[in-house]
Order: structure tokens, then sequence, then C-alpha cells
């Protein structure tokens, strides 16, 4: 039986060629970067409110795309990646926690099936017995590696794990694995809301959070605003967007990643997707720099962007 294969919003925004991919192979080689930066650590952790914790709203980023994240009284993990190399690059910063030093996780969400959000070996070494919520398209890997629970979701699609809704919504981006799978399986990011959430003046309760994933900049970024209005905190990716001729389909850039923060309607942008691996031409320093300047362009409160070290928990 022949696999289903997914595509963007926009027709436009396809996968680049083995052609383009050369090229910019072979652009990279004459640029010369300052790698020296680091995010660093985050100098206390709170790895004891993390394990006990029963009734806060916290947000710690691991590193990358991954984030501990607990609600309701669950704990979920983002696109779990522990991995010390991706490919033949070795991780620029450790994880902000070890994979021991994390609870027993009760849901796994995964955006996409790229390498760099879907790692086999950290998803195999959490603890619990998590309940996966999955792009359609990856339903059977997940229980092929053991996973006894897993909900496979379109855009738009719902489920509910305990009190907690789950809504799996569009992005712009891709996915491969191997030399055939490409567009196999569906990418997004998620919505993470109570299901008791109560509106006041017909605008939903602030307290849900918004992961991104992976995305290019496009339309669909209004459409999660319009149809949840009141977002608490945005994960968004502002790394691997250089060159942008290239990396543009998939990945928003600085200035992207703030507008599209922006179009949901969020009140605290929290960035991720950079500092840990290179894979693209930007530094963390490059992303940093270009965020900061937007910020400060459009006269943003600087309150509404908090920047985490590795293995740093906000609380709510």
């Amino acid at each position: 039986m022949a696999r289903k294969r997914y595509s963007n919003m926009d027709p436009a925004a396809k996968v680049k060629t083995w052609k383009e991919i050369r090229r910019w192979q072979q652009e990279r080689k004459g640029k010369v970067k300052d790698l020296t930066l680091r995010i660093g650590q985050a100098e206390h952790k709170q790895q004891e409110l993390l394990m006990n914790n029963r009734s806060e709203t916290t947000i710690t980023w691991i590193g990358h795309s991954t984030f501990l994240l607990q609600m309701a009284g669950l704990t979920i993990i983002t696109d779990p990646v522990w991995a010390n190399r991706m490919g033949f690059a070795r991780r620029l910063e450790a994880p902000g926690l070890t994979l021991d030093e994390i609870p027993p996780v009760d849901v796994v969400l995964l955006s996409h099936s790229h390498y760099d959000h879907l790692h086999v070996g950290s998803l195999r070494k959490l603890k619990g017995s998590p309940v996966a919520l999955v792009p359609e398209g990856l339903g059977m890997k997940m229980r092929r590696l053991g996973l006894s629970t897993v909900h496979e979701l379109p855009w738009w699609g719902k489920t509910t794990v305990g009190p907690l809704e789950f809504h799996f919504v569009p992005a712009q981006h891709w996915t491969r694995r191997t030399l055939t799978d490409t567009n196999s399986s569906l990418w997004g990011g998620w919505v993470i809301k109570r299901s008791d959430e109560h509106s006041v003046d017909g605008v939903e309760k602030n307290s849900a959070i918004y992961f991104a994933g992976d995305s290019g900049y496009f339309p669909g970024f209004r459409d999660i605003g319009a149809k949840f209005p009141g977002i608490r905190y945005a994960l968004m990716p502002i790394g691997a967007y250089e060159p942008e001729w290239f990396m543009g389909m998939q990945h928003v850039t600085p200035e992207e990643a703030i507008q599209a923060f922006l179009d949901v309607g969020a009140e605290t942008f929290i960035p991720m997707h950079y500092g840990a691996f290179r894979l693209a031409d930007d530094t963390p320093q490059e992303a940093l720099d270009r965020l900061f300047a937007d910020w400060r362009r459009r006269e943003l409160d600087s309150s509404r962007l908090k920047l985490l070290k590795h293995g740093e928990t906000l609380v709510e």
C-alpha cells in the first residue's frame, strides 16, 4: 500500500531539492562563524520541586525543543532529545537536566519526526508509562518502540489526558527520517489547556501553553491565535534560519518568530530551537542579537520576553 504523503497549507512550501542542498553545503564552506557563546546552565535547578509538584504550572527548558512542562498535576515532555550528537556534530550545551533528574512522564508530545525532535534512545529512557501524542503517520513507529498508549492527531485534532486538552495545530515544515519516507507523517505544534478553562468577557482564561514545534512563517499562526485566544506562553523557535533562501520555508527567523508570537496573541515569548545543536549557519549569538533588536524596534514590553538557561524552571 502506498504511503500517504502530507503537504503544507501553502503548496509553494515544498521540500528543498538535493541540488539546493548541495548549493547550501558549498556556500557554508566559506563562512567563518563565532561559536563561543554558550547559553549556559541555570545556576539554581529545581529538581525537588519538579519531582514533587502536583499543582503548579512549570516550564523547564532541557534544551533545543525539549521542555519539561507541568500543568494540572501532569508532567509533559516535548520533543525528547537528550542525544550528545546530531549527525557528526557534538551537542553545544549539555541538557539542562539528565534523564535521571526528571520525574516520571505522563505525556510525550511530538511535533514531527526529524531526528533533532525525535530521538529514539531518549524516548525509550523516559521514566513512567507516558501517553504519546503524535502527528498522523507516526503512530505505528511509536507502538513499535514499545509505547502502549499512542494517539495520532491531524491538524486541529484534539485529545484529552486527565484534566488537560491537547490540540494539534498546523505548522509549515516537512518530515523525513529515511530516503523513502519524505512527508509520510505530519508536522505541527501543540496547544495545551485545561479542560475546565472558563471565559471572562468572551476571552479564555490566560493559562494555555503553545509549543510551536518547527515552522516557517505562514498565515496559520493567525488561525491558531483566533482559535485559541488568551495563550499564556508561546514556546517559539528562533534558530536554524540561515541561509534564509534555503531555510525560510521550514524555519522562522528571529523577526518572524516575534511576528508569529504576536499573531497567536500570546502573553509571554520563550525562545527555543537554538543553543544546543548547530543545524544551520546561524549562531546562538546572531539569533539572540536579532531577537533583541527586533523586540526593541517593535517597542514590546521586556517583561513579555523570557529567556531560560538550560535547566531553568519558570514557575507560574
